[in-house]
């Protein structure tokens, strides 16, 4: 009789569990057919980024079109600057369009890593975790997946939420607290777009923009000559100190070289940002990166970036990408200008 009942708890173990790995099947395998195939889509979105105890929110509006064209537009709400992260037959660009500059980059995005507002990054991280779970109820369908961020190990893990429809309505990124640490909530999503021959065109991007923005660039991003306080890294690794801060003029503003020695050593560069007369596009090694209200350039041992009228830029010979993210993260006040 123990035989019997131990074979019939088997079965029926066998049973759920084929049951609930069956609808979970299922339910992405619609979710496939509708999304992984598109020739094209336009979405709009709310990104929050939380730094500490800091909100950084931005607009998103994603344009993609088959044969790998991409153009991700991020929209700073606190001070409408605005960054374009443009993928087309010529490379990768980060456009920054108040100052008049490109950045090209010889890089794999939007595939080296998870992307919270790319349907296909989205996709392929549900597909690519065997182990990812699925809770369906009144709200809809929540897959709960690991992700691919290399440069912060923080961020393990996401939720994924699809509403009974199987519209795509929210990702979370959480830390291995099980807090969000970027939350992307879709707004609006086109599948049959009416995309422009211009859409992903370098010189008419930034030509639109410019136009768009004239009256607006004094806003975005203030045009001085000095800056007034010298914005210094809230964390600073464990037996490394601050030892010089030179401050240099330069023809349009001005530089501070800030060295750091010790067991972590680096240089953090700050000077004031200046809008280019011509168009310009800066050869960039390494890659785009999204840090907390900009997108900079990481390399392997750098990271430079632009935010509230400075350029940064970070380096060290001995610390890993992840410690010069830690550090550049902590540069988060905003500094003041006159």
């Amino acid at each position: 009789m123990k035989k019997f009942f131990l074979i019939f708890m088997m079965v029926c173990c066998f049973f759920v569990t084929g049951c609930f790995g069956s609808k979970k099947d299922n339910v992405f395998k619609d979710i496939l057919e509708k999304y992984q195939n598109l020739k094209a889509y336009e979405l709009t979105g709310d990104l929050e980024i939380v730094n500490n105890d800091d909100v950084y929110n931005y607009d998103v509006k994603v344009i993609y079109q088959k044969k790998d064209k991409y153009y991700v537009s991020l929209k700073n709400r606190s001070n409408n600057h605005e960054q374009i992260i443009l993928k087309n037959e010529d490379g990768v660009y980060v456009l920054t369009p108040s100052l008049n500059k490109s950045f090209k980059f010889q890089s794999d995005w939007p595939y080296n890593n998870s992307q919270v507002y790319l349907i296909q990054s989205i996709l392929d991280d549900i597909t690519n975790d065997q182990e990812k779970s699925l809770v369906s109820d009144d709200n809809g369908h929540l897959f709960t997946t690991t992700v691919n961020y290399p440069n912060n190990r923080r961020l393990v893990k996401q939720t994924v939420l699809f509403d009974q429809n199987l519209n795509l309505k929210k990702v979370s990124v959480l830390d291995e607290n099980d807090v969000s640490q970027m939350t992307m909530t879709f707004l609006t999503i086109d599948t049959n777009p009416n995309i422009n021959n211009d859409t992903f065109d370098l010189n008419q991007i930034m030509g639109t923009e410019e136009n768009n923005n004239t009256e607006n660039n004094t806003n975005t991003e203030t045009q001085t000559s000095t800056l007034e306080d010298v914005v210094y890294p809230l964390y600073i690794p464990l037996g490394t100190v601050l030892t010089s801060e030179e401050k240099i003029a330069k023809s349009d503003g001005e530089r501070v070289i800030m060295t750091f020695e010790g067991e972590k050593p680096f240089l953090l560069v700050e000077e004031t940002a200046s809008i280019e007369e011509e168009f310009s596009i800066i050869p960039t090694y390494g890659e785009p990166y999204l840090l907390i209200d900009t997108v900079g350039a990481l390399t392997d041992s750098s990271i430079t970036w632009s935010s509230n009228g400075v350029d940064y830029y970070l380096v060290s010979d001995v610390m890993s990408q992840d410690e010069l993210i830690d550090i550049a993260r902590s540069v988060n006040v905003v500094p003041n200008m006159k």
